[in-house]
């Protein structure tokens, strides 16, 4: 402990420079904006800004990148508050609750409760990071296959029960959203999987197509549709902005803070799993504080609760997604993946050794991480006064400019004019879903989740010989699925 306090004292030493502030305050900038857009998000912008770091010091040049993934996933809560328009998948959940406080004239209420949030989920997974980045690196050693398979079929069932009224629909949403995953080509033997003989479906359904269409604009046909039926309205406008009404007090804040320390527990739990994904961090956090809340109802509503619970889970992921990179050479998700670029970039590779050949280096970009947060909460506070701004736009104008946004959103970062018509189709499918009673959210997670169900769930049954009991004999996914039992059976009884 004092070895490490020693270390991290000498990372902010090299850390603490004019130069790399600059770029802290850069990369957190250019991530909120990036996560303002729906679909573009941070992910679209590191690998085009990879290259131009290749021109910084290394510390530098990492912070830089870092800062724009934790700038982008609380930027991404800003639409989702105001426009029930997620700027990133793992900001879903935050529109449950964000929304409806927007819409009950508390906008700014609300997205200095996810700021806040967001940082405190970043501070306690970067300590965690900072701490216990070689033992908790080694306990996912023992997660294998049919570990991470259990895991996911109870993250289903959660999401599931959790997200709509009925625990059936929810299932079906997630089942639909798995089998929509396998369309393209077999990952085992590259043969074709409901393609239609279409080139552009040889790689799948585009995750970031279905996820606008389906999350954001579907909201937005939603809206449209009740201004346009015979004798239909505009939705309510936000109520009168009521300036007293927009601070966190202390006691609403106190009232969070068994949901803060549970999501960025949630959080960094799910980021040193590789591959389980910043969204299913955030649900799961939302799930949890919604279970041991004493006014369960009151979640969907606008409460300050589920804001917390989900930005600070999905913000937990950031630093908890290190662990694996830098203790392994395993990126924890697809951001992790693209910081392993950018140290190979500047000659440093990611694994075991990196603490002992790298070790100044290291504890210099943990410092930086820290400085990152801290920098964070003041920008993110400066900007929420431009942000809320969106609130005082009437509809008429807001939900074509959201409606070209997510366009704009699919086509970047693919240039696609069929992943626009994909997206188009999902707009009327989630249009159709939402008055039906079917959850979005299962859908969505499935999706999100059904190649790496496929992927373990075929490695168990090659590894143990198509045995199904694998799943209720090994020691560590006998509870996993023990849990689901209990919850198919607990939320069915609702």
């Amino acid at each position: 402990m004092e070895h490490t306090l020693i270390q991290l004292a000498a990372g902010f030493e090299a850390a603490f420079t004019w130069w790399n502030l600059a770029f802290i305050i850069l990369g957190l900038v250019i991530g909120i904006a990036m996560g303002v857009l729906p679909g573009v998000g941070a992910l679209t912008a590191i690998p085009v800004l990879i290259p131009v770091t290749f021109y910084m010091e290394p510390v530098t040049a990492l912070a830089f990148l870092i800062a724009i993934t934790k700038g982008g996933t609380s930027g991404g809560a800003i639409p989702a508050i105001l426009l029930n328009a997620p700027g990133s998948p793992e900001n879903v959940a935050t529109a449950r609750d964000g929304y409806p406080m927007a819409q009950q004239g508390k906008p700014v209420k609300a997205m200095r409760m996810s700021l806040y949030s967001s940082v405190f989920g970043d501070m306690a997974s970067d300590m965690v990071l900072i701490l216990l980045a070689a033992p908790f690196a080694a306990v996912a050693l023992y997660f294998g296959p049919a570990e991470l398979t259990t895991i996911i079929v109870l993250s289903f069932t959660l999401i599931a029960g959790l997200s709509g009224n009925s625990l059936t629909k929810g299932l079906a949403a997630a089942c639909l959203g798995v089998f929509l995953s396998t369309i393209g080509l077999d990952p085992e033997d590259g043969s074709q999987r409901m393609t239609f003989g279409i080139v552009d479906l040889y790689d799948g359904i585009s995750l970031n197509a279905l996820a606008i269409g389906l999350l954001a604009l579907s909201s937005v046909l939603s809206q449209l549709f009740v201004i346009w039926r015979p004798g239909g309205v505009a939705p309510p406008e936000s109520m009168p902005y009521d300036p007293k009404d927009q601070g966190i007090l202390w006691s609403e804040f106190r009232s969070c803070i068994r949901t803060l320390f549970r999501s960025a527990y949630i959080g960094t739990f799910v980021g040193m799993m590789p591959g389980l994904g910043v969204t299913l961090a955030g649900f799961l956090g939302y799930g949890a504080a919604k279970r041991a809340s004493k006014t369960p109802e009151a979640f969907g509503k606008g409460a300050l609760e589920g804001i917390a619970a989900t930005e600070a889970a999905n913000s937990a992921v950031t630093g908890a997604n290190l662990i694996p990179t830098i203790a392994l050479g395993i990126p924890g998700n697809i951001a992790a993946a693209l910081l392993i670029g950018a140290f190979i970039i500047h000659g440093i590779t990611p694994g075991p050794f990196m603490l002992q050949s790298n070790g100044e280096l290291v504890y210099a970009l943990f410092a930086s991480m820290l400085i990152a947060n801290m920098a964070h909460l003041v920008i993110g506070r400066l900007g929420i006064p431009l942000w809320v701004q969106a609130t005082k736009v009437p509809k008429a104008v807001i939900l074509p400019v959201v409606t070209i946004v997510c366009v704009v959103g699919v086509w970047i970062p693919s240039n696609s004019i069929f992943e626009i018509g994909i997206m188009f189709v999902f707009a009327a499918f989630g249009f159709v879903m939402r008055k039906t009673g079917f959850s979005l959210v299962s859908l969505f997670i499935g999706f999100l989740l059904g190649p790496m169900l496929e992927h373990t769930l075929r490695q168990t049954m090659v590894l143990n010989d198509s045995n199904v009991m694998v799943f209720f004999t090994k020691p560590l996914t006998l509870p996993f699925t023990l849990l689901t039992i209990f919850f198919i059976w607990r939320l069915s009884r609702r």
